[in-house]
């Protein structure tokens, strides 16, 4: 079960989310006083937060047992091996999402590949966000086009989608499909091209996230937006460790979080079989004797 699923007020649940709590196993290990003065309250809230927690986790238990016979008639350990081989094939199977640059594709294997997660990095100014955009718009390419067909979500934590851009972006994709059909395919049935800029905005689900405390929870909500929207193929934050560099003070809780979120990222893209696209942003470090650019807070 996870944090926002406990029945206790909203404020702390808001407080746990934000603190790197996440799911009942990291309160498991924790003390009352550790956990009062971690997220700033008395440590009597506190003993009735692990209280209600600890309840929670039991009931989960239960329910867990009771289910474990039924699922072991029907599903023995061993069928879910699978050989090296077989993954390979997978792999191979897997369909990318082109950023619209042959070379950059060529880099990533093939484009940006679905069931994993991509980190992109670069210093301010050197398009990002616009490639961020490409993704999301590229991934609404048709099948019949190579593409997924799929949905994107984006999540702007600087504020810098400009959906004026995106609006272009849209416009030179429709135009792309539209030259593939006219020259690549003049000696076949083409295929007619249904799409309109404004079809392709409205694929794009936006959100924008003002503090890391929002972001941990939109990122623990997915999973239910994911479970409702199937046709979603991409995820793009932009950036991923905005907040995390301006609000943060306590860096092993940071760590923990960062670790958290990615964790999560990865198992939503295996289990939805989509892309998750990080951008990130940059900062210089001094290692043996000099300074060299690094991924934030790597």
């Amino acid at each position: 079960m996870e944090i926002w699923r406990l029945p206790i007020s909203a404020s702390q649940r808001g407080k746990l989310i934000s603190a790197g709590y996440t799911s009942l196993s990291s309160l498991s290990s924790i003390s009352s006083s550790d956990l009062a003065r971690e997220l700033k309250v008395s440590e009597s809230e506190a003993m009735n937060i692990l209280k209600v927690a600890s309840h929670s986790r039991g009931s989960e238990t239960s329910n867990a047992s009771c289910s474990i016979v039924e699922v072991l008639d029907t599903f023995q350990w061993w069928a879910g091996a699978q050989s090296a081989w077989d993954m390979l094939h997978d792999e191979e199977s897997l369909m990318h999402i082109t950023t619209s640059s042959a070379d950059l594709d060529n880099i990533l294997g093939g484009g940006i590949h679905c069931k994993e997660v991509t980190e992109i990095g670069g210093v301010p100014g050197i398009g990002k966000t616009q490639l961020g955009i490409q993704v999301a718009v590229n991934v609404q390419i048709p099948n019949d086009f190579g593409g997924l067909g799929g949905k994107a979500i984006y999540i702007d934590t600087e504020g810098s989608f400009m959906v004026e851009r995106a609006f272009q972006i849209a416009e030179a994709c429709i135009e792309d499909m539209s030259e593939y059909n006219r020259f690549l395919r003049k000696d076949f049935q083409e295929c007619k091209i249904k799409m309109l800029p404004q079809d392709i905005l409205e694929n794009i689900f936006y959100f924008r996230i003002c503090s890391y405390t929002e972001q941990i929870a939109l990122i623990n909500y997915l999973d239910k937006f994911l479970s409702e929207h199937k046709d979603v193929k991409v995820i793009v934050v932009d950036s991923v460790t905005f907040h995390f560099r301006q609000d943060f003070d306590d860096m092993a809780l940071r760590t923990r979080v960062l670790s958290g979120m990615a964790l999560k990222l990865m198992n939503l893209a295996k289990r939805f079989s989509l892309a998750v696209v990080l951008l990130n942003q940059v900062t210089t470090k001094h290692t043996e004797a000099s300074f060299q650019l690094a991924l934030a807070l790597v």
